[in-house]
């Protein structure tokens, strides 16, 4: 009986040490709670100004100040011209506008098309059975096309000749705008030519763009002589050659972006007099450099989206997250295009594809990127 004693006092003065240490360290978590509880008293009762702060703290005090930060417009490096200003107002004064709230959201397909659909057949398989979830738009510059599908047999639009390259297509891309803004239950808005064909299923497109924030227009800086080089001084003050940029025609946007492209005038007024084929020995195209620098012109006085503001933290404060991206359009603009083209042959026109090259593995390919 002893010797079991013996053992028991022995094993609880071994542990002791242990035990000891273990009650220290409630006390350090003690000191850190209360340091915490110190930290979360002092930003309530001195609240955060900053936009990094305001990450953490979501309070409405932290989040009506960060949206004046952001809705009070930067200084300007140069006095702005009257159109600048007017421009700014009403581009402010859209994105300030909640948007329009649809209960049933569609995608607003708009076809640029010469006449005839060669993919007519195969566009209707990609819409069967999803009625009443998009809408079709027709833009034939040549003649009026013959339709076979009951999804684009009365959808052709008023439509006007267009020359390639020329601000003609851009006006024929607006006219579509025009003609798909009717309905307010359009949402997204994605142009697309009679060459264009559906990788993916409708509810694969219908969800990848109706649960984006952004649009996606082709926005790059090209230096090269095909960029830049196009560029004309005309453009001056408000287009600087900077912020002159390049991107294929074929664009998705969300309607608040195409609410912003309808209102303007300024920079479409300078694209149609001084971007132009053969213009003081450069062959400047409209389609390819209006809208990439009209939205890079527009995101280069708006706030950047600071490093602290990780996709962890957007899925934390998914509301206040959604709130902060609204507020700084046009900034949720994608710099590439929702449209497969392929330059390698670095040509006038992009690669055409012939039925021998359309392979399994070559769809493969291209449904990977998507």
């Amino acid at each position: 009986m002893k010797a079991t004693h013996a053992s028991h006092w022995q094993l609880d003065v071994k542990d002791i040490p242990i035990m000891s240490g273990s009650r220290k360290r409630p006390v350090w978590i003690i000191v850190l709670v209360n340091f915490v509880i110190l930290f979360l008293i002092v930003a309530y009762v001195y609240p955060p100004t900053t936009s990094a702060a305001c990450f953490i703290f979501t309070s409405t005090d932290c989040t009506l100040t960060f949206r004046k930060q952001l809705l009070t417009p930067k200084v300007p490096a140069r006095e702005l011209t009257d159109g600048e200003t007017i421009s700014q107002v009403v581009i402010s004064e859209i994105l300030r506008t909640p948007p329009v709230e649809s209960n049933n959201p569609k995608i607003a397909f708009l076809f640029l098309t010469p006449g005839t659909l060669p993919f007519e057949a195969l566009w209707a398989k990609f819409f069967q059975g999803h009625e009443g979830r998009f809408s079709v738009y027709v833009h034939a510059s040549r003649e009026k096309p013959v339709h076979t599908s009951q999804y684009f047999k009365g959808r052709d639009i008023h439509s006007e000749s267009v020359v390639w390259g020329k601000i003609s297509m851009v006006d024929a891309e607006r006219r579509l705008l025009a003609q798909a803004l009717l309905d307010p239950d359009n949402q997204q808005f994605v142009l697309l030519s009679e060459s264009c064909i559906p990788l993916q299923n409708f509810d694969y497109v219908y969800n990848y763009l109706t649960l984006t924030n952004v649009s996606f227009i082709d926005c790059f800086e090209d230096l090269g002589p095909h960029g830049s080089g196009r560029y004309s001084e005309h453009m001056m003050p408000e287009v600087e050659k900077k912020d002159f940029r390049k991107g294929s025609q074929w664009f998705s946007l969300k309607r608040q972006h195409a609410i912003i492209t309808m209102a303007d005038s300024l920079y479409y007024t300078k694209f149609r007099y001084y971007c132009k084929p053969n213009m003081e020995g450069r062959n400047c195209y409209a389609d390819e450099h209006y809208l990439p620098t009209f939205f890079n012109v527009s995101t280069s006085n708006s706030v950047i989206l600071p490093a602290p503001m990780t996709l962890a933290l957007i899925l934390m404060y998914n509301s206040f997250a959604h709130a902060y991206i609204q507020m700084i359009d046009p900034n949720g603009i994608a710099n590439w295009s929702v449209t497969y083209v392929d330059w390698s042959e670095r040509k006038w026109h992009p690669k055409s594809f012939k039925p021998e090259d359309i392979t399994l593995e070559f769809l493969r390919n291209l449904t990977v990127r998507c």
